[in-house]
């Protein structure tokens, strides 16, 4: 069967490595290895924030009263604890482009349903309207029915 034969079974494969034309293949391959560079970079970030975390916690609890964390300091903490989290989510995504034929559309859904979570954990809501209140609800609403709808069709 010619490639062009729409019974052939080949599958799509993003960023093909092996793709036919010379000029694609060759950007293929260049943003593969760029892909490739980023996953070291998000585990060097996903160190670092693991670092963070472990420091804010440690200043947290040093800090007087010793061994006393207050609300302040639990939200601190797990906004450092989610940060490092999303890095993961993240580094799972980039990691997704090098070894599989599709984008887990999926994955990318729950990153940002996690990054809305986080930043609504942490809200400091003193200095906010209501504004921002309905647009992180509706941030939240848009992503959770996004991750069900596509949770359901598997």
């Amino acid at each position: 069967m010619s490639k062009t034969d729409p019974t052939d079974n080949d599958q799509h494969v993003e960023l093909d490595p092996n793709h036919e034309d010379r000029i694609v293949r060759t950007n293929n391959r260049l943003i593969r290895h760029g892909i490739r560079l980023l996953s070291v970079v998000m585990v060097v970030v996903i160190l670092f924030a693991i670092v963070d975390t472990a420091y804010t916690f440690v200043i947290k609890m040093i800090s007087p009263p010793m061994f006393i964390l207050e609300v302040g300091d639990l939200l601190d903490v797990f906004a450092a604890v989610l940060v490092v989290l999303i890095a993961v989510e993240i580094y799972s995504n980039v990691t997704l482009y090098l070894t599989a034929n599709v984008i887990h559309v999926k994955l990318v859904v729950a990153t940002a349903l996690m990054a809305v979570a986080r930043k609504v954990i942490t809200l400091d809501s003193k200095d906010l309207d209501a504004g921002y209140f309905l647009g992180y609800a509706a941030l939240g609403l848009a992503f959770g029915l996004t991750y069900w709808l596509l949770a359901r069709e598997e």
